[in-house]
């Protein structure tokens, strides 16, 4: 049996620790690592993010992150988004105003959610598509960790006559938001699997076993 090579991006930003340790009980070997070739080569990529938009763009730019995930993506290598590390693929975040640059892998803005209470601290359920691999074998009343104030709120991007459509699976706190994103190679989630227990474990399964 041929295990899978999981790269962790480290830009300075993201529970690493974390989500090495969930990433490794799936039985992937993984590693920490900024190294561009070591990103490359792995089978799967997974891009962490905790804080703001702007500052994990900025740490992520210091290190070509995003080049990286570029060129993953350019040849269908898969790629995995977490927390903000799912909000900096889109075009643009905004946040106390300020309107930072994204990767721009999909269209829209991360924008703060229409809530009373922030943040969104907590366990919440969520909406999946049929057909996700990410939610395979996943009851549809399964609760994962949420932790943020902002996300992205809308899909703006355009059907394609070439590509299949996304699968977008959308939680609830104040107004809908996007809670994972399942599109060809790329895949994220808004909320953490790595501290969403059992169901997270699952989740990074088969994540991992798509690989």
């Amino acid at each position: 049996m041929t295990v899978s090579t999981i790269a962790v991006l480290d830009y300075g930003s993201g529970n690493l620790h974390s989500a090495t340790r969930a990433l490794a009980r799936t039985g992937a070997r993984v590693e920490v690592t900024s190294d561009h070739k070591v990103a490359l080569a792995a089978d799967g990529l997974v891009v962490p993010g905790v804080g703001a938009f702007a500052a994990c763009m900025e740490g992520l730019r210091a290190v070509r992150g995003e080049r990286i995930i570029g060129q993953r993506l350019a040849g269908g290598r898969p790629v995995l988004g977490i927390c903000v590390g799912m909000q900096i693929l889109f075009d643009r975040g905004v946040e106390f105003g300020v309107e930072a640059e994204g990767c721009g892998e999909w269209p829209g803005t991360v924008e703060r959610l229409q809530a009373e209470v922030l943040p969104h601290m907590g366990w919440n359920t969520v909406e999946a598509p049929a057909g996700s691999t990410l939610f395979a074998g996943i009851d549809p009343g399964t609760r994962f960790y949420f932790v943020h104030s902002y996300a992205a709120q809308t899909w703006d991007m355009p059907p394609s006559e070439r590509l299949a459509p996304p699968l977008l699976t959308w939680a609830d706190h104040g107004g809908k938001f996007l809670a994972a994103v399942e599109n060809g190679a790329l895949s994220a989630t808004q909320f953490h699997p790595e501290k969403s227990g059992d169901a997270g474990a699952e989740l990074l399964r088969n994540w991992v076993n798509s690989l």
